[in-house]
């Protein structure tokens, strides 16, 4: 029985290449996707802006806020059209926790009441402020905003949705505008009756949402709710609260009641904070 004969034509295993520019700018840097482990990547169901090809260039373009903390960078992750690919690109905000040294603001320990470091040595390290201390201290703040992002993302809350974490930065989703700015901070709006009645009613929801997984903001202002048109979406919280493990869980959860309820009260919308913390509390018992 003979073999079979094939005949190789001028098309068969033809090769496209395509050259890449690897000489990256200043504000430039190969995407860290791949760089970080399965865990430390965003939760499932991934929205589609999410750009997660191993090509992908990160370019800083400039800061959207400096913090006592932390400070945060917007991030544009992009990669150019490759084959049958196409171009993708999705901007980020980077927020970069400090280390000890080069912080203006040290966190209450009532936010940590509860907390354990599981590694005994980053244990030692951060009780002698090593360098080695610090560094995993600030990874800690990165961290637990992370895990509180996941959480909260996942029970529906309005929070940025979590991109990745790396060391001591966290990427998430840019909340814009509209118009390609940042979104503003609640506190800077002046929205009509009608809105303010909007937001207060998506931000009590948000509220008994997280009441409902035993947390509270525990840091909760018109200053850590952004507008983004008719909707609010809530940022900055590494601080997270146990609402029943942390001893002064009520207290935080009261305090973020009387915050918010002043705001929206002093914005011409009346709002009983014995009245939000009471609700808030049926989702928590």
């Amino acid at each position: 029985m003979s073999s079979p004969e094939y005949e190789l034509t001028d098309n068969d295993f033809t090769f496209q290449f395509h050259s890449v520019d690897e000489h990256l700018g200043p504000d430039q840097r190969w995407s860290t996707w791949l760089d970080v482990e399965r865990g430390s990547r965003g939760p499932d169901p991934r929205p589609d802006w999410v750009v997660t090809e191993q090509a992908a260039i990160d370019t800083e373009l400039g800061v959207l806020k400096t913090g006592k903390e932390a400070d945060v960078f917007l991030i544009e992750r992009a990669v150019e059209a490759i084959g049958d690919n196409p171009a993708k690109s999705s901007l980020l905000a980077a927020k970069r926790y400090r280390t000890e040294e080069h912080r203006t603001f040290h966190r209450s320990t009532a936010y940590v009441e509860g907390r354990r470091t599981r590694n005994s040595r980053d244990s030692r390290a951060m009780a002698k402020k090593t360098s080695h201390g610090r560094s995993v201290a600030a990874g800690q703040w990165a961290y637990a905003e992370w895990d509180a992002l996941n959480r909260l993302w996942k029970a529906g809350v309005p929070v940025p949705y979590p991109v990745q974490v790396d060391g001591t930065e966290l990427l998430m989703e840019f909340i814009d505008d509209g118009e390609g700015g940042a979104a503003p901070r609640l506190a800077q709006v002046r929205p009509s009756k009608e809105l303010l009645g909007v937001y207060f009613e998506q931000l009590r929801g948000a509220m008994r949402e997280l009441a409902r997984a035993g947390l509270a903001h525990g840091d909760l202002s018109p200053y850590n709710v952004l507008a983004q048109a008719d909707r609010i979406v809530m940022i900055d919280l590494p601080q997270v609260i146990d609402i029943v493990g942390n001893p002064k869980g009520m207290d935080f959860l009261l305090r973020d009641c009387h915050n918010m309820a002043t705001w929206f009260t002093n914005r011409g919308l009346e709002v009983d904070e014995q009245e939000l913390f009471a609700d808030l509390l049926t989702m928590v018992f």
